[in-house]
């Protein structure tokens, strides 16, 4: 019968594989995470509008139009056309940032079906219009 040898080191060997495989799904997972960011205005006082937006005024009665505050030029819409018509005001180059105006009285339902809307036709940058309150 051999008689077994005390063994005063530590193997790190499977330690060190198992570092690597987690390295590697980290490595390869990490750009195909999206982070997303919601800027939400607080009560006292709302973000900066960012410059050059295009406007999509959403109306208590539903109606839909786009002003372009560059240009003072307004064009009403329904929403079969309100994805092509924000292209076509965007043009080529960078595209410009949408801001969604919903009317204080409007519902709720068609403001979050515009911004639906929007989404599926590939458009980026959209917000949403606000005022600021004076603060008391």
């Amino acid at each position: 019968m051999r008689q077994r040898r005390l063994m005063n080191q530590i193997n790190v060997v499977p330690y060190i594989d198992v570092m690597l495989v987690l390295l590697v799904i980290f490595m390869v997972t990490a750009p195909l995470i999206q982070s997303a960011s919601i800027d939400v205005p607080s009560v006292g006082k709302a973000a900066q509008a960012p410059a050059d937006p295009l406007e999509l005024l959403v109306r208590e009665d539903g109606s839909l139009a786009l002003r372009d505050p560059k240009t003072g030029k307004e064009q009403s819409m329904d929403k079969a056309q309100l994805v092509r018509a924000i292209q076509a005001a965007q043009g080529e180059g960078a595209p410009r940032p949408v801001l969604v105006a919903g009317d204080k009285r409007v519902r709720y339902e068609a403001v979050v079906a515009v911004l639906d809307e929007l989404q599926r036709g590939g458009l980026q940058k959209i917000g949403l219009l606000v005022q600021s309150r004076p603060e008391r």
